[in-house]
């Protein structure tokens, strides 16, 4: 099997790419070479997406029989289309990871891979959906991503995995890394929500094996890449980073009421933690019967724990200042809330 990793230095990418190794798969990857660094054993391409020349050198490289698309998170439509033509003549099918931001319903409403996606052509540049909120526009950008490789592809060649929350060693977007360096810091943590309230979380290794298993056989389709809906809660999530950790600190519940009539920032300030009702009901049935399976959250804590104190480093990434609450702010709320 030969493929091509777009990205494949960091995170996911890299993991897709040790995995296909470990198949002993014929791999090939295409970056910058600006963040992360090259897995030994991989063909290791340098380009830039956005230059045609180096696109067609790119697909001189080839051919291969399936593109997995891990880099495109910085790239508007129109880029991922131009991707999409100048390698459907040497690429068997292409695997492209979007996110479930792309649905028109995130995170109000409960999703299925038939609901609705935002409106965005495949050919958008990067100021398409400027003017919406973050979330928005990025989902807009990706929805429209994933339309640029279909109407390249075809249904039939193109397979789009729309994944959650993505956790595991490696992380550079900074939620279970911040939750396990606030456990080992112990005292009084305050906790949010409620301890049964589902969450659905998958790991780095498992959207990795789903999506070389997807590129291993013939035909498409769309999938969301998530936990089963209550196979985790958020009060198994911090026990496992308390237990991991050596039980320091305790949990302080605090209902979403509080917390939101204090400003607490939704998905930031407490990682994880958003009331929105679609938020954690991403049915990933598709995806589960077609061979996703999720390992437990208690295992996906523990080897980021492992790595964090084995000397891991994530790739430096912005979206990590944003998740946390200051020290001073969670005491002022802790001492409000009172005692238990």
């Amino acid at each position: 099997m030969r493929i091509l990793v777009l990205g494949g230095g960091w995170f996911l990418g890299r993991c897709v790419v040790e995995q296909a190794l470990a198949r002993q798969w014929d791999v090939a990857t295409f970056s910058r070479g600006r963040t992360g660094t090259d897995v030994p054993g991989v063909r290791a391409l340098r380009g830039d997406r956005t230059s045609e020349d180096d696109l067609k050198h790119l697909a001189d490289a080839g051919p291969w029989d399936a593109v997995v698309d891990t880099s495109s998170a910085d790239f508007a439509p129109r880029r991922v289309l131009a991707g999409a033509r100048a390698l459907e003549p040497v690429a068997g099918r292409y695997v492209y990871v979007s996110t479930v931001n792309a649905y028109a319903g995130w995170p109000n409403e409960s999703l299925t891979e038939e609901s609705r996606l935002l409106p965005a052509p495949a050919d958008a540049d990067d100021e398409f959906g400027r003017s919406e909120s973050p979330a928005t526009y990025y989902g807009m950008q990706k929805a429209g991503s994933e339309r640029a490789v279909v109407s390249t592809f075809g249904q039939g060649r193109s397979v789009v995995l729309r994944p959650g929350v993505i956790l595991g060693p490696g992380e550079y977007v900074g939620r279970l890394p911040w939750w396990l360096r606030r456990a080992e810091r112990g005292g009084t943590i305050l906790a949010p929500g409620e301890p049964a309230h589902s969450i659905q979380p998958v790991d780095v290794r498992d959207v990795a094996r789903f999506a070389l298993d997807r590129a291993a056989v013939p035909g498409g389709g769309a999938y969301n890449v998530a936990a089963p809906i209550g196979h985790e809660t958020m009060g198994g999530f911090l026990d496992a980073c308390l237990a991991v950790t050596g039980r320091r600190g305790e949990l302080r519940w605090a209902p979403d009421r509080f917390l939101i009539e204090h400003g607490v920032r939704q998905w930031s300030e407490l990682p994880l933690w958003r009331t929105a009702p679609g938020t954690w009901s991403v049915d990933a049935g598709t995806a589960h019967a077609a061979g996703l399976r999720c390992r437990p959250l208690r295992e996906t804590v523990a080897d980021t724990w492992k790595w964090l104190r084995d000397g891991g480093r994530p790739v430096e990434h912005p979206r990590w200042a944003e998740h946390g609450i200051a020290p001073d702010r969670e005491t002022a709320l802790l001492t409000t809330l009172g005692p238990t």
